[in-house]
């Protein structure tokens, strides 16, 4: 009967360790997600920083405001895409650490439940012998 118990408690840890993976996995394909959308948006403010370099010093820039076009300064303009890409590169670097600190978590995660199975697998065995 304490194997009973015991096994059954081993069955509901790895149902919650099994659950606490699912939502892990969950979080690193939202950070994909995230980091999807700011790869591309890197590469469209760096398409940008490009066609503003190939601009005359005295070339007309307009920035699109709601429904407005508005006349803009060419460095300024400049300044602004730097500075998005500057923001962009870091959220992309955070976005890495945290992806990284998922990936191991989900890791040990993966090695606790293998262990809880070869428990119950060798408890299954034990009881099946005797």
């Amino acid at each position: 009967m304490g194997s009973t118990a015991v096994l059954k408690e081993l069955q509901g840890d790895l149902e919650n360790k099994a659950n606490d993976l699912t939502k892990l996995q969950k979080d690193i394909a939202k950070n994909h997600q995230v980091r999807k959308k700011y790869t591309i948006q890197l590469g469209e403010n760096e398409l940008v920083l490009k066609e503003l370099d190939l601009l005359n010093d005295d070339a007309n820039v307009y920035k699109l405001i709601g429904p407005v076009l508005v006349k803009q300064d060419l460095a300024e303009a400049n300044a602004n895409v730097r500075k998005r890409i500057d923001y962009i590169s870091a959220e992309l670097k955070r976005l890495d650490a945290t992806l990284q600190d998922l990936e191991e978590k989900q890791n040990s995660k993966k090695e606790a439940i293998y262990k809880v199975q070869q428990r119950i697998q060798s408890l299954q065995a034990g009881k099946g012998k005797a």
